[in-house]
């Protein structure tokens, strides 16, 4: 049986996540001018099996390291044509140009968009937790979803449960699509101890 986060690690979770996105949103924003909007996320803890139950064919991974402050990594994973749309707006396009396969210039693209919207994202944990946070260049992935190897490498170690982060993300009218985040169980259970201490050292002051 998959452990269950109490209600109240799924509210810090819930609310260091819609915070942190949020300020994404706006770094976002810039990059492709338009509008982008990024909802209030689900929290919940899958097994590691079930990463790409929502996807199909092709998907984008992005790994973020945490180099300061957290000690970890995550993945954002993300659907193949709106990385499309998002890249081909960034290079100047309306959005439209989406046939073909993602190549080099799109995956650098998508890149440096994640890094500018994670880096925003590490800002905003840097606030809340009390701590300096920084990230690394991002390391951008297209996984065929039919095979999972990859993403297995990734988080090597004994546990097999992650925390699954769900945004709703749009894009102007272009794109309305869901956007994943997910920490291995014990990063997120890290991340939630120094949440909650840092508001007790703030209480206490």
């Amino acid at each position: 049986m998959i452990p269950v986060l109490s209600d109240t690690q799924v509210d810090v979770l819930g609310e260091i996540a819609n915070i942190s996105m949020g300020n994404s949103a706006t770094s976002l924003s810039m990059m492709v001018n338009k509008k982008v909007l990024i909802t209030t996320p689900s929290v919940k803890i899958i097994k590691r099996s079930e990463a790409l139950d929502d996807y199909e064919k092709t998907c984008i991974f992005v790994q973020i390291h945490f180099i300061k402050g957290l000690d970890g990594n995550n993945v954002l994973i993300l659907k193949e044509d709106d990385v499309k749309i998002m890249t081909d707006l960034m290079m100047g396009g309306d959005g439209s140009n989406i046939q073909g396969e993602i190549g080099e210039l799109q995956l650098s693209a998508v890149s440096e968009a994640m890094n500018q919207m994670m880096g925003s994202a590490a800002t905003s944990m840097s606030s809340m937790l009390g701590l300096m946070v920084d990230i690394s260049t991002p390391e951008v992935n297209t996984i065929d979803v039919e095979s999972v190897r990859i993403f297995e490498k990734m988080f090597e170690g004994r546990n097999d449960n992650f925390v699954k982060i769900a945004f709703k993300i749009k894009v102007g009218d272009l794109i309305d699509s869901t956007m994943v985040q997910l920490y291995p169980e014990e990063f997120a259970e890290k991340m939630i101890d120094i949440f909650q201490d840092s508001r007790k050292r703030t209480v206490g002051e």
